[in-house]
């Protein structure tokens, strides 16, 4: 009995299903609604595609924090070392850099890409390019309750905006990719959080993860240290202290350090209308080594230059200390000091959700069963950003949406394989 598998969506989750299905024999359809695939892969290798990351498996699963043991559960059958051989299938050869992060040795997602369309291309996937997702799902001949022995087998119908018209179609199975709400020009909408809200499937609302935050920066700090690196700095926030370094927006602060404790601040942000991020501008230097080297004579040198003397606090570090230590203490040294090692700097929004590299929130797991199939339209699954997760940058956030696209298509093959069960016994019985 030839079986049809609807995916819509080609980004990573979605062609990664395509594979697993494409490899059983299954007939593949894969719909998209930009004029061309993997669009947001393609942005995350401008910078050097971070695939995943080498660090030993019992850490890199708690980098997806409360949803640790979902996620987990993905990554078991499909490791970050599991990704590394299917990018050598390819022809794409890997290695791992200073941090631990895993990138392409080429340091661009296209090579892999245009290897992986045609691998799909020659296992028989088809895919349909400008073909927007209208929204609708109907199961056609299947009904479903709480006790799975009543369900009996039907197909899905979908519905899709063409530039030809509106196209119907049937499968057998259907699996969302759809993405999350950043970046929304490259086809990450958000726009199906309504239509799966209306059709009873509970969503969580979507958030901006790896975001930047606003700062109300004076207008002379903001004319002078747009765009400067801040680096070499420790950001503490609740039980978060990381050294690393961002930079300085016209808005805030944006870049890895700030991505690394983005949910916590966000999420502090939402609670209770701001948040107040510390930072030591001079993490190799204690307190009292400051206060024993700001205590030297300036004579006639002025406090910026003998910050800069001193302890090598100039440019945009001794911007900050102007912005944020009140004026009566920067000309106290024991103050300075105290300022210098937890500057607190105060954030007052995140930046939007579509500039944010990835977004929180999404498809809740109470709404989908350990398949990724949502238990309330059977035969409909769910994979990648759409679903209610996050993790930092570093690769986490590609290796678990290549992860869930695995087992979207191969819950599709258990769903396939259980109908088939259930129409032959249904025969049987006539």
């Amino acid at each position: 009995m030839d079986k049809t598998a609807v995916i819509i969506g080609g980004g990573p989750a979605g062609l990664m299903a395509a594979e697993v299905l494409s490899g059983h024999g299954i007939n593949v359809e894969v719909y998209d609604a930009m004029p061309s695939l993997g669009r947001k892969l393609l942005m995350a290798g401008k910078s050097g595609l971070n695939l995943t990351h080498a660090e030993p498996f019992e850490k890199f699963v708690l980098r997806y924090g409360s949803r640790k043991v979902e996620v987990e559960h993905w990554l078991k059958d499909f490791t970050p070392d599991d990704l590394r051989e299917w990018a050598r299938g390819l022809g794409v050869e890997t290695f791992v850099g200073s941090s631990g992060r895993v990138f392409p040795k080429e340091m661009k997602a296209s090579p892999l890409l245009r290897a992986w369309l045609k691998k799909l291309d020659k296992a028989g996937v088809n895919f349909h390019l400008r073909h927007r997702w209208k929204g609708t799902i109907r199961p056609v001949g299947l009904t479903h309750d709480n006790d799975s022995s009543s369900q009996t087998y039907g197909t899905v119908e979908v519905e899709f905006e063409t530039p030809d018209g509106i196209k119907t179609v049937k499968a057998d199975a259907v699996i969302l990719g759809l993405g999350g709400g950043s970046w929304r020009r490259l086809g990450s909408s958000g726009e199906w959080v309504d239509w799966l809200n209306q059709a009873g499937v509970k969503v969580e609302a979507l958030k901006p993860s790896n975001c930047g935050f606003d700062v109300g920066w004076s207008p002379i700090f903001q004319e002078k240290f747009d765009g400067h690196p801040i680096k070499s700095v420790v950001l503490s926030f609740g039980d978060f202290h990381q050294q690393g370094e961002f930079i300085v927006t016209k808005e805030g602060v944006e870049g890895s350090l700030i991505y690394a404790v983005a949910a916590l601040m966000r999420d502090e942000i939402l609670a209770n209308g701001s948040a107040v991020m510390r930072l030591d501008l001079a993490p190799d230097k204690t307190e009292t080594q400051l206060i024993e080297r700001l205590s030297k004579p300036r004579g006639s040198r002025s406090m910026a230059s003998h910050l800069e003397k001193t302890v090598g606090v100039k440019g945009v570090k001794a911007g900050l200390l102007r912005e944020f230590v009140p004026k009566d203490d920067f000309a106290n040294i024991e103050k300075l000091a105290f300022y210098m090692k937890q500057l607190p700097v105060p954030l007052i929004a995140t930046r939007p959700l579509d500039e944010a590299i990835s977004s929180a929130g999404g498809v809740s797991f109470e709404s989908l069963d350990e398949n990724l199939m949502l238990k309330n339209i059977p035969g409909v699954f769910c994979a990648g950003e759409m679903l209610d997760w996050e993790a930092p940058t570093g690769g986490y956030l590609l290796t678990a949406c290549f992860a869930s696209g695995r087992v979207a298509g191969t819950g599709v093959m258990k769903w396939m394989g259980e109908n088939r069960g259930q129409m032959k016994e249904k025969e049987g019985n006539c």
